[in-house]
């Protein structure tokens, strides 16, 4: 809604013609709407990402961690 009136104003203020105004606010008005749905598959598509790589990020920590604890084991049974 405030987008709308600061376009209104705007428009009104360079002296642009009132059934203009209206077209030029319906069409903008249409255009965001359509921008909005099809930004949802790509919303979705991004954290379909973000999971995957959650999980690669998780098993490579948990790899990372398991060779850290076996050079650990391994050096203390060699100091011994």
């Amino acid at each position: 809604m405030k987008n709308r009136l600061a376009m209104y104003r705007a428009l009104k203020a360079i002296n642009v013609p009132e059934q203009q105004i209206e077209a030029v606010i319906q069409a903008m008005d249409s255009h965001v709407h359509l921008s909005a749905g099809k930004s949802e598959p790509d919303i979705a598509q991004f954290r379909a990402e973000l999971s995957r790589v959650e999980v690669s990020l998780l098993m490579n920590i948990g790899v990372m961690l398991f060779v850290a604890m076996a050079i650990l084991f391994a050096a203390v049974a060699f100091i011994r």
